[in-house]
């Protein structure tokens, strides 16, 4: 295996590799760069060591299997690289040119892409067959899912190598089309809009957040943000505006984040963003909400009381019709990869089995008529997926 670049991401690759006994090629520009990501990955394992979860034989064996290089020419005898670098689709393209060179006929070439369309990855190489996006999740030595993205051109052997590769390493594998944002950032886009509008329209991040909570899931929306940092979607955001992609001037628009940003509120980092903190504590801020009535003012929204029950049953309606569409539009090949996708990346309660699953509990029928309330209101948000449509009215569930 190879894997190119060496930071958190990479490093948390070549360790799942390595403990599953294969071997890595890791590489980076500088020896640098090799050495500090050689020292986060000594560090993680002995983290492990310390708390009893593995022993110093075995994490000397895993280091062991992996070799730094610093050419490209070092890959020309690995069955597969991965490359974790900058989310820039030139710096892709620059990367696969270099492998196209060098790696063997048949090797297959991964991307760690979590947003990028595959297919144009694949444009700079001349074996679009063996392109293929292995989405990990951070910390990738803990987290258990992949996206395994296979893009129009990635041939049948490669798309079930990765899958494969993926379970040897001990990972859950769901196969995702390349669409924007695959399964799960795409679902989480949708269910991260529905709470900026419910913001808008009386709810707090931290309401939203503890209502999530109370369902099942480790942390909220707006928490997750803030641990994120919330400077990264704002860069996005303003790209979006300037290619028209996005108007802050829509009516059901959220500049909460925006203005937050512009004040230096970047979350958890700063001490401040949607919540303040004192150290990794959380605490509610009263300038947020004042932010959130002012903002609701100006966008001439009448703020009122909504219900957790509310808030639960808009996020994971969201969920469910973002999940039915991918499945309609062939994106997954069944609903409950949307399920897998969740439970194992995203941190959706897994009693309660993924939202799919969740939906087919309530019924189909009761989850599309929550659905048409909904798009009275906002036609555009919520028109209902015709693969729910279909089975709500036919009252069957996903498989039937």
């Amino acid at each position: 295996m190879g894997i190119i670049g060496a930071g958190t991401m990479g490093g948390g690759i070549a360790m799942s590799i390595v403990n599953a006994g294969l071997s890595v090629k890791l590489l980076d520009t500088t020896q640098e760069a090799l050495d500090a990501g050689m020292a986060r990955v000594t560090k993680n394992y002995q983290t492990s060591v310390s708390r009893g979860s593995t022993t110093q034989e075995k994490v000397d064996a895993a280091l062991a299997r992996i070799e730094t290089v610093l050419d490209y020419s070092a890959f020309s005898d690995v069955d597969m690289v991965i490359e974790a670098v900058f989310e820039n689709l030139e710096v892709k393209h620059q990367v696969f040119r270099k492998l196209d060179k060098v790696c063997k006929p048949g090797a297959i070439l991964a991307s760690n892409t979590s947003a990028l369309n595959i297919d144009r990855i694949a444009e700079a190489v001349s074996r679009p067959g063996d392109v293929i996006g292995l989405h990990f999740f951070s910390p990738a030595n803990v987290m258990k899912l992949i996206e395994v993205v296979r893009g129009d051109l990635a041939s049948k052997e490669t798309i079930v190598t990765a899958m494969n590769f993926a379970k040897t390493i001990g990972k859950v594998p769901v196969l995702a089309g390349s669409c924007v944002g695959f399964i799960g950032n795409r679902i989480l886009h949708r269910y991260g809009a529905e709470g900026d509008l419910m913001q808008l329209e009386g709810a707090t991040p931290w309401q939203i957040d503890n209502a999530l909570k109370d369902f099942g899931f480790p942390m909220g929306i707006y928490l997750m943000r803030d641990m994120a940092g919330l400077d990264v979607g704002w860069l996005v955001r303003k790209n979006r505006m300037k290619d028209g992609t996005i108007d802050p001037n829509a009516a059901d628009y959220n500049p909460l984040m925006d203005r937050l940003c512009e004040k230096g509120r970047y979350g958890q980092k700063t001490g401040a963003g949607l919540y303040k903190y004192d150290g990794r504590n959380a605490a509610p801020d009263a300038e947020v909400e004042a932010m959130l009535i002012q903002i609701s003012a100006e966008k001439g929204i009448t703020r009122r009381a909504i219900s957790d029950e509310e808030i639960v049953w808009r996020v994971l309606a969201a969920m469910v019709n973002e999940g039915a569409k991918i499945v309609e539009e062939g994106y997954a090949q069944r609903a409950s990869d949307i399920d897998v996708t969740y439970a194992f990346g995203y941190g959706f309660p897994k009693y309660r089995g993924g939202p799919m699953f969740w939906a087919e509990q309530q019924g189909l029928d009761k989850v599309y008529a929550k659905i048409k309330e909904y798009e009275v209101q906002y036609p555009q948000r919520w028109k209902p997926a015709n693969l729910l449509k279909d089975r709500a009215e036919a009252g069957k569930g996903w498989k039937d």
